[in-house]
């Protein structure tokens, strides 16, 4: 086992249990959670196995899925959107990076601070739209499901970015 999984575990046991024990229960305006989880999807380093992405994805849904009541909804957007990071990623890495073949982790350091925060922007929008929309799985009420979508991506998109810049 290297160090890269073991990191990666140790990111994947922090994000569950900061979901499940605090984040779950935080719902500003009865409509925005933060879905701070994503961030472990964000985080894929660029020639990581695809496999492997799906697995810690799949894997990270579903345990929040567990834990959340929410059947199948976390583990099925989470898997869509490890299936959507590798092609995302690509067109935010540095082209000198992308024609060299080099393995680039995404953060604010390597990609640089504007093309991590649009990759990160892209990547939230499409979990929160997955997210929400297998939840409520219909439009009936369409202007509440906007707001859930909306809010959640702002304050997730909040915790990230000042994550980030800790990280940084």
């Amino acid at each position: 086992m290297n160090i890269e999984t073991l990191r990666s575990f140790f990111t994947f046991v922090v994000l569950l249990l900061a979901q499940v024990l605090v984040l779950n229960h935080i719902h500003l305006l009865n409509c925005a959670t933060p879905l701070l989880y994503v961030y472990l999807v964000l985080h894929f380093r660029r020639n990581y196995p695809k496999w492997g992405v799906l697995l810690w994805s799949f894997s990270l849904g579903l345990m929040v899925d567990i834990f959340s009541n929410t059947p199948g909804v976390a583990a099925a957007s989470m898997t869509i959107l490890g299936a959507l990071q590798p092609v995302l990623l690509n067109l935010f890495i540095p082209r000198d990076a992308r024609e060299t073949g080099e393995d680039v982790v995404p953060s604010m350091r390597t990609m640089g601070g504007s093309s991590f925060v649009y990759y990160a922007l892209i990547m939230v929008f499409v979990y929160c739209l997955l997210f929400f929309t297998f939840e409520t799985f219909t439009f009936f009420n369409w202007l509440q499901w906007l707001e859930c979508v909306l809010g959640s991506y702002l304050i997730t998109m909040i915790l990230l970015l000042t994550i980030e810049n800790f990280r940084k």
